[in-house]
């Protein structure tokens, strides 16, 4: 299994303009109910190579040339990864500390491989969902009661 870890180098300026135009390109082209596509890719003495492929993986292209087009570095990390400790943290934006005080209370799953933890990036996804969805819901409780107390927020 290959897992790209994340870059901490961000894109370049040119980089950033060159995402931008190139994602804006692919997004036009992609309203289509076709399963595949194909695209054209030019070889450095000119010659072009057709090669098809999933619109899924063009949709994640177009995503991922997004980011970098706000000017955001950009793994990629599957499903089914198992991260460290410290990979799960920065999934997280959350100290390793932090992190395995969650492990250990139970908040997110793990398991042990020798002395080291490794979490699944799912759990981990699973785990910012349900902390996201929870935080939605205290700040919607909490503008209820501004507007119910005519704090002058509408």
């Amino acid at each position: 299994m290959t897992t790209l870890l994340p870059t901490r180098q961000l894109p370049t300026a040119e980089e950033i303009a060159l995402a931008r135009e190139s994602g804006r390109v692919l997004s036009a082209h992609l309203q289509t109910r076709a399963e595949t596509q194909q695209i054209e890719i030019f070889d450095n003495k000119g010659s072009s190579h057709a090669v098809r492929m999933p619109v899924s993986a063009l949709r994640l292209l177009v995503d991922v040339l997004t980011e970098i087009g706000e000017g955001n570095a950009v793994s990629i990390i599957p499903i089914h990864a198992e991260l460290t400790t410290q990979e799960a943290a920065d999934v997280l934006n959350v100290s390793r500390p932090f992190l395995v005080q969650l492990l250990e209370r139970g908040e997110i799953p793990f398991h042990r491989v020798g002395t080291h933890r490794r979490v699944r990036y799912q759990d981990v996804v699973d785990y910012k969902e349900r902390i996201d969805a929870e935080r939605s819901k205290a700040l919607d409780v909490l503008t209820e009661q501004a507007q119910e107390l005519d704090m002058g927020y509408e």
